[in-house]
């Protein structure tokens, strides 16, 4: 059950509604029919590619904003380009602009904490999270993988981070480490096909070519009539869904413009100060 959480006003706590929980399914938009398209995120990890314009940022915005609104898991941010992931930046925990050496410090960090995960797991004789842990799970998004593997520091840099992103993606499920990346560049050397098939859920937007298509969602789409070179430039939001056990389904995903997204990001920063400053308490505890 989520918590509530509750403010003082003056005269006594106000309530200030449930929060969501990362262990809930995440709404990212509709089906070719109309119905809402909730993944599971918990014990998996998110892929999005697809040229400028073609509601990459719209999915990434959606995953954040259920993360920040989570007040059960905690967020770390990494962005090049600062503005994209920019208005959540009070909810993170940390959050990384264009700074190829502290990106890399971070992941270092993460891993460091995988690996204690891990060995407390052992000692328990768990194989997975669970929602009542002593430790919460992470939400690591990073919009334009690209920028951090491929344009900026040295080439030493790049390959650190790239070695330590696909580490934590490979090993991070089973301890609540959920990885969301985002990349207008798909291609064989920015998402090479065994980081690829790491990441459960892939969301294809409109792509140049068939082939960049491929890239994110598997080898061989294409030449079974599935390809997002395929959707209309004039339908940015749509894009081809695809699970790790699954066949594409065509989504539209949820759009949030910049207005909204600043009230859903003020807003789950008030939260978020909340449980720093007081515990949260259980929903049978308020009622």
């Amino acid at each position: 059950m989520a918590p509530v959480l509750t403010a003082d006003a003056g005269n006594g706590p106000v309530d200030l509604g449930p929060a969501l929980s990362i262990f809930d399914p995440v709404h990212i938009g509709i089906d070719e029919f109309g119905h809402p398209k909730r993944v599971s995120l918990i014990e998996r990890n998110m892929l999005i590619g697809g040229e400028p314009g073609s509601g990459k940022s719209g999915l990434l915005n959606a995953v954040v904003g259920h993360a920040a609104l989570s007040l059960d898991c905690k967020l770390v941010l990494l962005d090049g380009k600062r503005v994209e992931l920019g208005q959540w930046r009070k909810c993170a925990d940390i959050f990384v602009g264009p700074d190829i050496v502290l990106a890399n410090k971070t992941l270092h960090r993460l891993q460091i904490m995988l690996d204690n995960r891990l060995i407390y797991l052992e000692a328990c004789e768990r194989r997975k999270v669970k929602t009542d842990d002593a430790f919460v799970p992470y939400v690591v998004a990073i919009d334009e993988i690209a920028f951090y593997s491929a344009t900026t520091g040295t080439k030493p840099q790049r390959e650190e981070f790239s070695m330590r992103m696909r580490d934590l993606v490979a090993r991070g499920r089973a301890v609540g480490i959920i990885g969301v990346a985002a990349t207008q560049r798909p291609s064989s050397t920015i998402i090479p096909t065994d980081l690829r098939d790491l990441f459960a859920w892939r969301w294809a937007g409109r792509c140049t070519n068939d082939s960049s298509s491929d890239i994110v969602l598997g080898h061989g789409w294409k030449d079974r009539g599935w390809s997002a070179n395929t959707i209309s430039p004039n339908n940015p939001g749509a894009g081809l869904l695809i699970s790790e056990s699954g066949s594409p389904e065509l989504v539209k995903v949820a759009y949030l413009d910049d207005a909204t997204c600043a009230a859903i990001a003020k807003y789950a920063a008030t939260l978020r100060q909340i449980v720093r400053d007081e515990p949260v308490r259980p929903l049978a505890a308020v009622a």
